[in-house]
């Protein structure tokens, strides 16, 4: 496979962008080799500056649920650009998505909409402290929610990744007001509830984690989650930036029947374009300025560009249920194809092949124990046969409604001549 291109974009980034990248996980620093720098997409394939194909198992990290370039979705961006990308000022294509989020998922009884999951976090967490007047938050091991400061103890992902236990640049005074829990243990959980209930301003998770590989909740997990909190007043933030019409129309909430206090969302609900809300009960928002005292803003926040897109994909999947069930069924196809001795985990269409591990992958315990040479040598082998997963052991991959029989064909036969 020609690389010839990505190797000279890569070493002209490099001088002016730190490892040449945007965002750390595409550097390749985990499995090794060039990056592919990317020139177009459609449907369910990306195509690079070499003129490489790829049948694409990331999906901008999870956006892409109907895939590269969705006509309805480029349709409602071309319209909107005959009336402007930002004003700084309300539209009512701001409500209409809010309406569309709300009705969806009915614990976001109101909406505030940002411009990023990490946005969403952090607002959620300061809304979360300033509305309980607690300091301490509990997160999970191996959970990602954004870069910020006091969430990035014991972060996976791209930390992960890259073998980084605790970022620099992160003040001790802030990293402690964070208590970070290992994921699926409710005695953990009760523990730290009995030690610190009364200081504890709330618990963010990933319902379905997707930052340490894709893990799920272990049954009356999140149930046990939901009473502790409620007994001691904390409130339940679930990061569904990743799972939030993903996993199901109404996101992980909705698949496992959990109502949380607040919930961030992004990805898909952008339809491509960057964007992301937060939300919950309406007396916990209604704390936030201009009608309480908590501030937050953006200046692109709830932009036209953004709003219309995401709409435009809400809509589709709206009136389209059958896709999550077609997305279930070729993702069970991939998975069952998985190299022997890997151990899958799935929900829905998001799956992680865990190599080298014995037993069940259920916290950053688990799957810090995966080999990722081999994942490498696997990663490597399926990008020469045009099969473009996640460069990283864990991160979990994407697959979307574009994945047609023809590209489940290529990549079960890509993943059976792999040894």
């Amino acid at each position: 496979m020609n690389t010839q291109r990505s190797e000279q974009l890569l070493e002209r980034a490099q001088s002016l962008i730190p490892g040449g990248v945007n965002s750390p996980v595409r550097a390749f620093r985990s499995v090794g080799g060039t990056p592919r720098f990317m020139e177009r997409g459609e449907g369910c394939r990306m195509f690079d500056v070499d003129g490489n194909a790829y049948i694409d198992y990331i999906g901008s990290w999870g956006p892409l649920i109907l895939g590269h370039r969705f006509p309805p979705v480029m349709d409602a961006i071309r319209g909107v650009l005959e009336v402007g990308t930002s004003f700084g000022a309300p539209t009512e294509r701001e409500i209409v998505l809010a309406e569309m989020l709300r009705d969806a998922v009915p614990s976001m009884e109101m909406v505030r909409l940002v411009n990023s999951g990490t946005e969403a976090t952090m607002s959620a967490l300061r809304v979360a402290r300033g509305f309980t007047g607690r300091d301490l938050t509990i997160k999970f091991e191996g959970c990602y929610h954004g870069h910020v400061d006091s969430l990035l103890v014991k972060a996976g992902s791209g930390m992960a990744t890259l073998g980084i236990a605790d970022t620099a640049g992160v003040p001790k005074a802030f990293a402690e007001t964070t208590l970070a829990l290992p994921y699926n243990s409710v005695e953990a959980l009760e523990a730290a509830f009995r030690e610190h209930g009364d200081k504890i301003a709330a618990v963010i998770l990933e319902p379905v984690v997707g930052n340490m590989g894709c893990i799920a909740p272990q049954p009356g997990y999140l149930e046990a989650m939901r009473k502790v909190t409620q007994k001691h007043g904390s409130l339940l933030i679930f990061d569904e930036v990743m799972t939030g019409f993903r996993v199901s129309f109404g996101g992980a909430q909705a698949l496992y029947g959990i109502h949380p206090d607040l919930s961030t969302f992004g990805k898909v609900i952008g339809g491509g374009l960057p964007i992301a809300a937060y939300g919950g009960r309406a007396e916990i928002m209604r704390k936030i300025a201009p009608v309480g005292n908590i501030y937050q803003a953006g200046t692109l926040s709830g932009n036209p560009l953004a709003v219309t897109a995401g709409i435009a994909m809400l809509r589709h999947l709206k009136a389209h249920p059958e896709i999550y069930a077609q997305l279930d069924t070729a993702a069970a196809s991939v998975c069952a194809a998985a190299p022997a001795g890997a151990v899958v985990n799935r929900v829905g269409s998001m799956f992680t092949f865990f190599f080298g591990v014995d037993g069940p992958v259920v916290d950053w315990d688990t799957a810090k124990k995966a080999d990722t040479a081999r994942f490498g040598r696997f990663f490597h082998a399926m990008l020469e046969r045009g099969v473009y997963f996640p460069p990283s052991q864990f991160e979990a991959a994407f697959l979307g409604a574009a994945h047609d029989e023809e590209a489940i064909a290529a990549t079960v036969a890509a993943i059976a001549s792999f040894e």
